[in-house]
């Protein structure tokens, strides 16, 4: 389960320091893509897969699940934690991402979020101000 959030600093080689408590869930490798508003998502392999799967198997003939495809997959990157427990970000990633210096490091109980520390704190601010709304919509749901 990944839980919390932390704020790290990326290296001049664009590498970043995974929380101690996550590392285990990145042992034998991790995958690391675009995520959704600007972010990026760091899944484990197993958790990876499982969404590969349903993403290659979306509607080839909708363009919105050919434009989803096409963004959590071809940015797709291997990444694997060195001695220190870091992952290199990839440039392109990093780009999207519009990482700079200090980035915050987000667990999603199956995923890691890693976000630039404005970015995140821009997006907590608008989100927790919308909190009502949200509820309400997520009761909706059934949530």
């Amino acid at each position: 389960m990944l839980l919390g959030e932390y704020k790290h600093n990326l290296d001049p080689k664009g590498r970043v320091a995974v929380p101690a408590k996550f590392r285990e869930k990145f042992e034998t490798g991790a995958i690391v893509t675009r995520g959704l508003d600007h972010c990026l998502f760091i899944f484990g392999k197993s958790e990876w897969e499982v969404l590969a799967q349903k993403i290659v198997s979306l509607p080839l003939a909708q363009a919105g699940s050919r434009a989803f495809a096409r963004l959590m997959l071809s940015g797709a990157t291997d990444v694997a934690l060195d001695i220190q427990g870091r992952i290199l970000i990839p440039d392109s990633l990093r780009n999207y991402a519009h990482l700079k210096k200090q980035v915050v490091v987000t667990g999603m109980y199956t995923r890691v979020e890693l976000w630039d520390v404005d970015a995140w704190e821009a997006y907590k601010t608008k989100t927790e101000s919308a909190a009502d709304e949200i509820a309400e919509k997520l009761g909706e749901l059934g949530i």
